[in-house]
Parts: structure tokens; sequence; C-alpha cells
């Protein structure tokens, strides 16, 4: 596959050098001038050009893939993330001081407890379906599992080493991550899924068998959702100037009060994650954490412009950027995300390339028994970190 994308990339650099006049021919590295600028205004073989060109020839030349056996693209993130408890385990004081961060958790006699009060009940009911299975497997064990949005343990502020689960942070946090409830349901509540996004394995069928052929897909960049950041302005701004190009809006969410709240202009309608696949470039950008829609975009088969990389869930750095998806920086301008998506509408073929790979590996790293293999391990190996013997707490309910 590199090799083939190693001729892609050369033949496109031929084509740009054969269109250079004839008084001085470029060499491949160096920049161009025609005389003749391409329809958006550019040169043919611009700086810009040049650094993606590179990009994916060095993304490419480092890659090697990961062993899709037992779960191990995601090892190193299980190791990393247990690696603070490794040397003194987890000791009843650690639970206590963790208590307050999340939803308290208790595997006695291979049964599943949790305290009475869940402050999302269909958060806590996506985890629950994915532990019960393992517990005849499961010592005892307590379990601090946050299911808000939000990571708790900062590296910076937290002085002592706490236990507890998460399913999204970024590096300033030292929160163990676990796969997400979504997996299963309790995920981002709209009018198309009323009661949460959730069922993976259902939505990989649905969304894999709605992608389109590549070239039936609109060669476009598309993106819909609420305006949960303004870092999602500049996609709907270069959309508004040039709509040929992006097709990027606001839909309401649970806040929206008016026109205001999606960039002085009336919501639009919400789209479903099947209805995606029609386009050749999706953007996926962050919510209030890590977005739930990003695994499933790869599904289409599209091209995935993801942006920022900051917020993490134990899946992404199996994700390799400019060899499964395109990373855009976070505070882009309308022009960059301008030249970055004409690049690649330019380059088809190394556009499609890119999201095939992507495809690929969400299809075949990011199954359903890959969600559950990582919950395995993950509860086994915190289950060995335990330095204390486990007192069944009264005030739990059998869950």
């Amino acid at each position: 596959m590199h090799f083939i994308i190693g001729i892609v990339i050369c033949l496109s650099l031929s084509v740009i050098q054969s269109n250079t006049s004839d008084e001085g021919m470029c060499m491949a590295k160096e920049q161009c001038t025609d005389p003749e600028e391409s329809t958006t205004g550019r040169s043919l073989y611009s700086a810009d050009y040049n650094k993606y060109f590179n990009a994916i020839e060095t993304a490419l030349a480092g890659y090697v893939a990961c062993n899709s056996t037992n779960c191990n693209c995601h090892a190193d993130v299980l190791k990393a993330d247990l690696k603070p408890f490794k040397a003194h385990g987890i000791t009843k004081e650690m639970i206590n001081r963790a208590k307050q961060y999340g939803t308290h958790y208790q595997v006695i006699g291979h049964k599943l407890y949790r305290q009475r009060e869940c402050m999302f009940p269909a958060r806590c009911s996506g985890v629950e379906h994915f532990v019960r299975p393992l517990l005849p497997l499961l010592p005892d064990m307590d379990l601090i599992v946050n299911c808000r949005d939000w990571p708790q343990i900062h590296r910076h502020w937290s002085k002592e080493k706490i236990p507890v689960l998460s399913f999204s942070k970024t590096a300033e946090y030292l929160d163990i991550m676990y796969p997400a409830w979504a997996f299963w349901e309790g995920g981002p509540a709209i009018a198309l899924y009323p009661t949460g996004l959730g069922r993976w394995d259902l939505h990989r069928q649905t969304i894999t068998k709605a992608s389109a052929d590549w070239e039936a897909k609109e060669p476009k960049a598309f993106f819909r959702g609420s305006r949960t950041s303004d870092e999602r302005d500049a996609l709907v701004l270069l959309s508004r100037a040039q709509p040929s190009l992006v097709d990027a809006q606001y839909t309401k969410n649970q806040a929206w009060k008016s026109p205001q709240d999606t960039l002085n202009a009336e919501p639009a309608r919400e789209v479903t994650l099947e209805e995606h696949c029609r386009y050749r470039f999706l953007f996926n950008f962050r919510g209030v954490a890590a977005s739930f829609r990003f695994k499933h975009l790869f599904l289409c088969r599209s091209l995935v412009f993801h942006v920022g990389d900051e917020w993490q869930e134990f899946f992404y750095p199996s994700l390799k950027p400019w060899v499964h998806y395109v990373p855009v920086p976070v505070r882009s301008t309308p022009e960059e995300l301008e030249a970055l998506i004409t690049f690649f509408q330019e380059h088809d073929q190394l556009a499609r390339a890119i999201a095939e790979r992507g495809y690929e590996h969400i299809w075949n790293h990011l199954r359903m028994a890959d969600v559950e293999c990582y919950w395995k391990k993950l509860l086994k190996r915190y289950g060995k970190l335990i330095r204390y013997t486990v007192e069944r707490d009264s005030t739990l309910i059998e869950v």
C-alpha cells in the first residue's frame, strides 16, 4: 500500500512539473510558480501543497499496522493509564478519596453493585452492559466510574494518585480511560436519536450499507452539529462564503434560544449518520469532550478531517494522522481550511486512499468484540492492582 501511495504522490508531482513553463523546470520539492493560475487562484504547486505531500509521505514511511489480535491495537493506552498504580497498587484510602468524582461500583462474589443514585441512568446502564458478562472472571473490587463528559483527575491539581475511570481525557488528566457507555446506549440525545446514540454494533452495519461509492459522493466538505464551541465557526463561515466547497451548518441544541446561538442564522435540520455518507469529506470537531461522532464517520468510507488532537478516547491513539484521517489545527482560519479541502479535491486518489485506510482500521480494530475485549483487559488488570480486602458496602444496590 505504501508503494502505491508513493506512486500516486510521484505522479501528482510529475503532473505538476509537466505544467511548468519551459524556461524553468522545478524540482519536486521546490515551490513552483506557474503563469497560469489554477481555478482556486493559487499556483498548481504551492507551499501549502508541498506541506501536505510531505506530511503524507512522512506519515506513511513511519506507519506500522497494529496487531488486531486480542485488541492489541489499544494495548499501549491501557498500559499507560494503569502505570501510575503499578508500583504500589490501589488502596482503600485511594478509593475513598475517589468516590467524590464518580459513581461507586463494587464487584463482590461475582455480583455487581452500584450506589443507588446515578446522575445519568442511561450512561450507567451502558457501562453495566459491558461489565456484567465479565463478572465470573473478576475478583472483588471497588470501581469509581465517572459518567460525566469531563475527566476528573488533573495531573497538576491532584497531589495523590486517585483511580477514577473516565471515557475521555486530555494529556493533562490521569483518569483511566474505558470504552464509553455510548458503544451500547446513553450517547447524545437529539431528535433523530431521542433515546441517545448507541448500539455501535448496529450502526456499523447501517452506516456501512449507506456508504456511497467514492465517485458518487459529493466532492465537498460536510458538517452538521450544534455550536458547542466557536472552534467550529471558521468552517461554517467558509460554507456561507463558498457553498460549493463546504456544506457546514449549525443545528439547535438544548440551550438554543435565537439565531444568535447558531452564528446569526436559522438552525439547520439534523442529519442522520447515514446521510453523512453522501459527502466525500467529513469534518469532526470535539464537543464538551471527545466527539461521539468521530468513529461513525469512518464507516462512510469518506475522508475524515479531525480538528484538534487534545481530546482522546481509548481507541484514538491507534488512528494515525495523514494515514487514517486528515489532522486539522484547532484555530484554522477559513482560508487555511479552504486550502486543505481544495488540496484533496485536486488530489482525489490521495484522499480516497486515506479514507479507505481509515475505514479499514475502524472496521477491523473497533469491532464490538474489541470494545468488550478492552473492558475485559481493563477490569482484570485493574483488579490485580487492588491491595486490600474489599468489603461489601451495604448502601449499594445490586444491578
